[in-house]
């Protein structure tokens, strides 16, 4: 099916063009930007971001996985907390979840100061928001399918001889 090899490649580089996408799956340029069109009009594709290394510029980026633990609305559920709380600038990803809490909400900030003031001002005074745990990422091995890091195939293990 076009669409999902269509799919599959612009997932690894949107920046792929319009030919030689035809190329690679034995199409047409038309019928490529035909298809193309039909899923951002339907909203299968929903953007074209770029995946950025911040800890190769001088950016200071922190990331935090904040589980929230929510009250849902009668007749509303999780939908709109989810929709109020992907409103906020700082806010990359929420996800709903199964287990031991309900909404996994990304967020990226320039400190762990202004990550800790989104959660206790904005987050967590909102009123079905029954408790946040925050977790900070330390580094990004890979991201969105596509490695952060050189492989260097080396062991690093020492090694220890009798």
């Amino acid at each position: 099916m076009l669409q999902e090899e269509i799919l599959n490649i612009i997932s690894k580089n949107a920046k792929v063009t319009t030919e030689d996408l035809a190329a690679m799956l034995a199409s047409t340029p038309d019928q490529v930007e035909k298809c193309l069109k039909e899923m951002e009009e339907s909203g299968i594709i929903c953007g074209y971001p770029a995946l950025i290394n911040w800890d190769k510029t001088d950016n200071e980026i922190v990331t935090a996985l904040i589980e929230v633990k929510v009250a849902p609305q009668r007749g509303r559920g999780f939908d709109k907390v989810a929709e109020r709380i992907y409103q906020f600038d700082e806010v990359e990803s929420v996800y709903l979840m199964s287990g031991g809490f309900d909404l996994t909400v990304i967020i990226e900030g320039k400190s762990m100061k202004e990550v800790s003031r989104f959660v206790s001002t904005k987050l967590s005074p909102m009123d079905s928001i029954i408790s946040t745990a925050t977790y900070f990422v330390l580094k990004k091995y890979k991201e969105h399918g596509l490695p952060l890091t050189k492989n260097t195939n080396e062991d690093e293990r020492m090694l220890i001889t009798p």
